[in-house]
């Protein structure tokens, strides 16, 4: 799928040469973040041990840039590194990512420690950059201006055996005025159609189950070809892709959530009856400040539709409290929205200042203190609305695919975790029989948490897939890597679906 102008030249690596990705941010940077391990696997490295916080000869910053001191965690990080590095001939630290994007020059003057810089353009040249420093012995900071090649197409290191991003699109066209992520990642390039359903079908053939769809505006989709019906007629190509079980997708825009997108999420049967939809506030009038090309009555019109064509939809959101020109009754109007959507679940931030962007310089700033109460007040009523939801689902008999890590005290309980259709994270009772991480479960919920849900009966079904066949098979090569065998192979893991950054990146 990758012609060679899209990669780094072979690099001679030592042999046991290990590496380090370190990711901050959104969904974006976690899946650039599986193409930059598979790429330094490609050219020889070795993944670090679990636990080994830096000890390692290659450590990578994949950086976010969308909140305020952002720069500020990520020299703490690398002053904590300097020692190491001075003490250890040979290891060498990369910066890439969206504050590298950003600051360019700036790292290596900040930290002359640090070896190389690159940006959310070029991953790809990872390899071959960390080789010219090594070297000509000093530091290699190039930033592209363009994308070189979709992280999609490069070599990858999975996180998950049984689920996978897939990126449809980089870059944004929209000009929001907290966020500053076009001007890191570019005007929205969309991947050819046939190149991302060429992906799948490859990733279904090795075990992947799940797939979520990715871009920082994802149902802009097709705009590069004037298609205003591309995303719907890609999702629904998805649903013709045999052995595909579940298609999510994140984070669409509501301007460009259209009503054939809703019809395709109703008709296709594998696309999941979750929506994450950015709102951001309630209040035309900060939307209008926010560049927010929708208001109020739109985005609930949307939130109707979707709850009438697919009634057990579960819809989540992202708001910003505080924003800069922000009243109280502004601030109402937002508790207004959250009242009539009724959230499945609520991201909630308190607005931050992001250097570059035009809010950063607005007028009335709201008192620290003034956010804060704010936050509070919509953090308890979303909570009291995601219990209140999740009450709902108790008597419901739900299938749930089995995922791994997903819940902190299933040993103790002796519970296993899966997500739901609606992507919901039911816990349930551990079946006598194998269930694998991939596998797909049968289970009548018993009781409901403001965050996650229970099945403290029996399982009623366990069905072994493909994705659990995928699964067994990579953890028995990584045991045998642990062994000694140093096969290179993908950690386990699964993608969080939804996001956990927002205000910027892939949360628009």
């Amino acid at each position: 799928m990758t012609s060679s102008s899209d990669r780094s030249p072979a690099v001679d690596v030592p042999s046991s040469k290990t590496y380090e990705v370190r990711t901050y941010g959104c969904q974006m940077n976690v899946h650039d973040s599986e193409r930059l391990s598979g790429l330094l696997e490609e050219a020889g490295y070795v993944p670090a041990p679990e636990g080994s916080d830096g000890d390692a000869d290659v450590v990578v910053f994949n950086t976010c840039a969308v909140r305020e001191n952002a720069d500020n965690r990520l020299y703490g990080n690398l002053g904590r590194l300097a020692p190491r590095k001075a003490s250890r001939p040979g290891m060498q630290i990369a910066v890439g990512g969206c504050l590298a994007q950003k600051d360019r020059d700036t790292i290596v003057k900040k930290a002359p420690w640090v070896d190389v810089v690159f940006g959310t353009h070029n991953i790809g040249k990872l390899p071959i950059l960390l080789e010219r420093a090594r070297v000509q012995e000093e530091a290699q900071v190039e930033i592209a201006e363009s994308l070189e090649a979709f992280p999609s197409t490069l070599p990858t290191r999975r996180e998950s055996a049984y689920a996978a991003w897939v990126s449809i699109s980089v870059g944004c066209n929209n000009t929001c005025t907290f966020c500053i992520v076009p001007a890191l990642r570019g005007k929205e390039k969309d991947r050819r159609t046939g190149d991302i359903l060429a992906e799948i079908e490859t990733l279904v053939g090795e075990g992947v189950s799940e797939i979520t769809l990715l871009g920082q505006n994802v149902n802009a989709y097709g705009s590069d070809i004037g298609d205003r019906e591309a995303f719907s007629k890609l999702l629904r190509a998805c649903g013709a892709i045999e052995g595909l079980e579940r298609v999510r997708f994140t984070s669409p825009h509501p301007r460009d959530f259209t009503d054939d997108v809703i019809a395709a999420m109703a008709e296709t049967p594998n696309v999941m009856p979750q929506l994450h939809m950015p709102l951001q506030s309630g209040s035309d009038t900060v939307l209008k400040a926010m560049r927010r090309s929708y208001r109020q009555e739109r985005y609930l019109g949307i939130i109707e539709k979707v709850r009438a064509a697919i009634p057990h939809a579960a819809i989540t959101t992202d708001i910003i409290v505080g924003f800069p020109g922000e009243t109280e009754e502004d601030f109402e109007q937002t508790m207004h929205v959250v009242r009539e959507a009724r959230f499945t679940q609520a991201f909630t931030f308190q607005y931050s200042k992001r250097p570059g962007t035009p809010a950063a310089t607005m007028e009335n700033q709201i008192p620290k203190e003034v956010v804060q109460a704010r936050y509070e007040r919509l953090v308890a009523l979303q909570e009291e609305i995601s219990w209140e939801e999740n009450k709902r689902q108790v008597g419901r008999t739900l299938e749930l695919m089995v995922a791994e890590g997903e819940g902190r005290k299933d040993g103790a309980t002796h519970r296993l975790s899966g997500r739901a259709p609606d992507n919901r994270l039911v816990h349930f009772t551990k079946p006598d029989q194998e269930v694998r991480p991939g596998d797909v479960v049968t289970v009548e919920i018993t009781y409901a948490a403001p965050h996650h849900l229970l099945a403290e009966g029996a399982v009623l079904d366990v069905r072994r897939t493909r994705a659990g066949d995928a699964w067994e098979k990579r953890n028995a090569a990584e045991a045998a890597e642990s062994a000694g065998v140093m096969l290179g192979l993908p950690k386990i893991g699964v993608p969080e679906p939804l996001p956990v950054a927002t205000g910027g990146c892939a949360a628009h």
